[in-house]
């Protein structure tokens, strides 16, 4: 079997093998138990089903894993993305189908458009580490006009992340998703089916998580937490990751450019830091851009407060409880909200917090010489 005609079932075996273990679950006394339960006496041919979706998913020659993940109900499922400035092209995020349909459980509008816009946020992303990847060789150039150009323009890629995610939790319930639905259909898809394994989640989004080793985390149990997800994730992307947590940040490298410690910054005074802000300006770009890193993560954090905690919290209070199949309360991947708003503080207090204190300005400029914004937008290609 062709690998792409491989990724294609796999995407499609994926909703079947999640809404056999939903089902299962939600019917079946202490299902939740038992979980690969759901599939006996289902096979394809001769191989029971879940050996048969390991097949599948080992001919994509992906290293994608025996279940859905991320990358099947997302990536491959929604058609092809191109990212755009302006004209001109900043990334492309294939697909594996071209027929412009999303699959989803129910075939309701609303999914479609949340895995649509989950893509367009991974497309976004990718665009940036695109644009970021190629400044971790030498730390002497990163405070050069190239590097600096390049620093801005990801800075603009940054800001349209964060309107992405604002645009769509600004929208009424019948034109992004209702909450009922995300809470009590769309969420409980995400089961297990075997016990341990790691349902499909945005926190497997690779390119995010790429991101935060680019730029920085001071976040401890951090790597653990993601490692704990590879196994959801394709051979590529683990080893991407695996690659980028061995390597100094983007921040790191422009503070050991210039032969500061992290320390020696957080100790100056304020006067310190003023001469050093003159001497090398272009760290006030670099600021801005991990403001911008940390803004758009407080947006994704207001998307999952709006859709997921809020609303159990109205639950529970109300004396309503929680689903039994796939818990409201957090995550698919166990992330609660008291660890997703830890994350969010961290990665606002990054490694050049200290210029806070001589840099008043938090919002980055994302204009060009004309003073006309440069437009960001996320298309279907096909």
């Amino acid at each position: 079997m062709p690998a792409e005609q491989a990724k294609r079932l796999a995407v499609r075996l994926g909703f079947v093998g999640a809404s056999l273990g939903r089902h299962y679950q939600e019917r079946t006394p202490e299902g939740k138990r038992t979980p690969e339960r759901a599939y006996d006496g289902l096979t394809v041919g001769d191989l029971p089903f879940r050996l048969y979706f390991e097949a599948i998913a080992e001919r994509t020659g992906t290293g994608h894993c025996g279940r859905d993940t991320y990358a099947s109900l997302v990536r491959w499922n929604v058609g092809t993305l191109k990212v755009l400035r302006g004209d001109e092209t900043m990334a492309v995020l294939p697909g594996v189908f071209d027929d412009g349909k999303v699959r989803s459980y129910t075939g309701t509008p609303g999914e479609e458009r949340f895995f649509l816009l989950v893509k367009k946020g991974e497309a976004v992303e990718l665009a940036i580490n695109d644009v970021l990847g190629p400044l971790t060789g030498d730390e002497g150039v990163l405070l050069g006009a190239e590097a600096l150009d390049r620093v801005r323009l990801a800075i603009e890629l940054l800001v349209a992340l964060r309107e992405l995610f604002r645009d769509f939790a600004a929208l009424p319930p019948e034109r992004s998703m209702p909450t009922d639905q995300f809470l009590d259909v769309f969420r409980q898809f995400a089961v297990h089916w075997t016990p341990g394994d790691v349902p499909p989640s945005g926190a497997l989004d690779p390119e995010a998580l790429k991101r935060d080793f680019l730029l920085g985390l001071n976040l401890d149990g951090y790597e653990s937490n993601v490692r704990r997800l590879f196994p959801a994730l394709l051979t590529a992307e683990r080893e991407a990751i695996e690659s980028m947590m061995a390597e100094p940040t983007l921040p790191e490298r422009v503070l050991a450019g210039l032969g500061r410690s992290p320390a020696s910054l957080r100790e100056a005074d304020r006067g310190d830091l003023v001469r050093l802000v003159g001497e090398h300006p272009g760290l006030v770009d670099w600021y801005l851009l991990l403001a911008a890193h940390a803004r758009a993560a407080g947006a994704h954090l207001m998307l999952s407060k709006k859709f997921l905690f809020k609303p159990q919290q109205r639950r529970d209070a109300a004396g309503l409880g929680d689903r039994p199949l796939v818990s409201n309360r957090s995550g698919t991947t166990g992330m609660n909200e008291t660890f997703l708003e830890r994350i969010t503080r961290a990665r606002q207090d990054h490694l050049l917090a200290p210029l806070r204190r001589v840099i008043t300005r938090e919002t980055p400029e994302t204009t060009t010489n004309t003073g006309v914004s440069s437009p960001i937008s996320v298309s279907r290609m096909g």
